[in-house]
């Protein structure tokens, strides 16, 4: 049994945090000189993302810095994870943006001043959408515009913001945005949704290149990563082949896809087999992997749940099951044959995800076993859950279950480095109720409340529970 997190000490140094992303907190979506994102543009498309919600509003973090940075400092985060928008900062792709960074600026001077570490995130799925006009992702031109944005970034920033991740969950920009069309730009093209997979890792590599070259010549010491969602992809029937090889084509496809190119340079083999005939390989050129494959300091991991596959359709109602021009809630399996998820009995989050907090222990391990020689430092950088919030007679939000799922995981975690895994630290997601993409304001994910009439905030219960725990890390530390 996992030690509560309360009761353990934590590493030496070991990183507190809260995330979220540009799209979902800024609001001020066409103020002071930005321009659309796709997501500005995919929330107009009738029917794309639930009750006509926009990113519009979201909940004003643009307007009110201030009052979000206090609430982080109340509730004693280390760190902030933050994403940057390439459409505030570049509208159009075209000229730079100075007002869209001086809000940069302003939220990174802030950050400081409260002793709270900026961690910042330059793509977070909100590309211009004029860059998506010119072909998007799927563009090899597109990797080179986003390393000239993230210059721009550099420029400005450098000085004060030491921890840089290239890209947050490329599986969902590339493939539920290109292939499955669940997310901005909404394309169910799969040899589309490849190639932008690829062109993503090769920015990604772009940038860690420049900006590591270019912060030696500053003198500046900069810690560079990426950020991916990862699943343990589990066989429905352990003893059934053809479970056992949806499982492996899943895996390949949600997580090998991702880890081998930046930690192996290369592609995984049963990769290029299963998705042949949409042209993977045509994309890749002489050179792309050894760009891709540059070292870096560390390794976000976001885990939500675990994902029992079958290669068998359900018979059972309210299971996922999709062939690969289907729309699933996660991704497209391009290339594959049929693939479900059967359900497991687990207890559900608001969006129906299984509760498994024994899922990021084993994930964690699973990642230095498989990677013993290329794999760097790990941070936990999103881990959260969705429910129905009630506010009480007494305005508070005693919102239990996500107090009990962000304690259980936390756990998970301190499990995890007791047997081995080198995890520096967790970020909560989120530090609030916000735009949830495809599903507006329809989940919340917060430890802190957002009246999305008034945008008044209030601390639920988990975070008052997550502030108790990294208080409680701290008097172990001798902090």
């Amino acid at each position: 049994m996992s030690t509560s997190p309360i009761e353990r000490s934590w590493p030496n140094g070991f990183l507190w945090g809260a995330a979220t992303a540009a799209a979902q907190v800024e609001g001020a979506a066409h103020e002071d000189g930005k321009e659309d994102s796709i997501w500005d543009h995919f929330a107009r498309v009738p029917n794309a993302v639930q009750n006509g919600d926009t990113p519009e509003v979201a909940v004003d973090q643009y307007h009110r810095v201030p009052q979000d940075i206090a609430l982080m400092k109340e509730l004693g985060l280390d760190a902030y994870r933050f994403s940057t928008s390439w459409a505030r900062i570049k509208p159009g792709d075209r000229g730079v943006n100075q007002a869209g960074l001086d809000f940069y600026s302003r939220l990174v001077d802030g950050l400081l001043e409260a002793d709270i570490l900026p961690w910042l995130t330059l793509y977070h799925w909100d590309l211009p959408q004029a860059v998506e006009e010119a072909g998007g992702w799927p563009n090899r031109d597109t990797a080179y515009r986003y390393l000239d944005y993230a210059e721009v970034v550099y420029d400005a920033l450098g000085d004060r913001v030491s921890h840089w991740t290239t890209f947050n969950e490329p599986l969902c920009s590339s493939l539920i945005g290109y292939a499955a069309g669940d997310h901005a730009p909404g394309r169910q093209e799969p040899a589309a949704a490849l190639a932008a997979l690829h062109h993503q890792h090769l920015g990604h590599g772009l940038v860690v290149q420049r900006l590591r070259e270019r912060s030696v010549s500053d003198e500046r010491e900069l810690q560079l990563g990426i950020t991916l969602n990862l699943t343990n992809a589990i066989p429905a029937d352990a003893s059934d082949p053809i479970d056992i090889d949806a499982a492996r084509r899943v895996d390949a496809l949600w997580n090998r896809a991702f880890l081998d190119p930046i930690l192996e340079g290369s592609y995984p083999d049963d990769l290029i087999r299963d998705v042949g005939e949409l042209g993977l390989s045509a994309v890749i050129q002489a050179g792309d992997l050894e760009i891709i494959h540059q070292p870096i300091d560390f390794l976000g991991v976001n885990h939500y749940h675990d994902d029992a596959v079958s290669g068998h359709p359900s018979t059972v109602e309210g299971e996922r099951e999709f062939k690969p021009t289907d729309r699933p809630t996660r991704s497209a399996v391009v290339g594959s044959d049929w693939v479900t998820f059967p359900l497991r009995g687990f207890p559900r989050t608001a969006m129906g995800w299984e509760v498994n907090p024994d899922g990021l222990r084993k994930l964690l391990v699973r990642l230095g076993d498989a990677y013993p020689s290329s794999l760097p430092p790990l941070f936990v950088t999103e881990n959260g859950a969705a429910y129905e919030d009630v506010v009480a007679d007494d305005g508070a939000i005693h919102d239990t279950e996500r107090a009990a799922y962000i304690t259980d995981h936390i756990a998970a975690v301190g499990a995890a480095i007791d047997e081995g895994a080198d995890v520096r630290g967790y970020f909560v997601w989120s530090l609030l109720d916000n735009f949830e993409w495809a599903w507006g304001y329809g989940k919340r994910f917060g430890v802190i409340r957002v009246d999305y009439d008034t945008l008044e905030r209030t601390i639920k219960d988990s975070g008052l529970q997550y502030s108790r725990i990294l208080e409680a890390s701290r008097a172990s530390a001798g902090v």
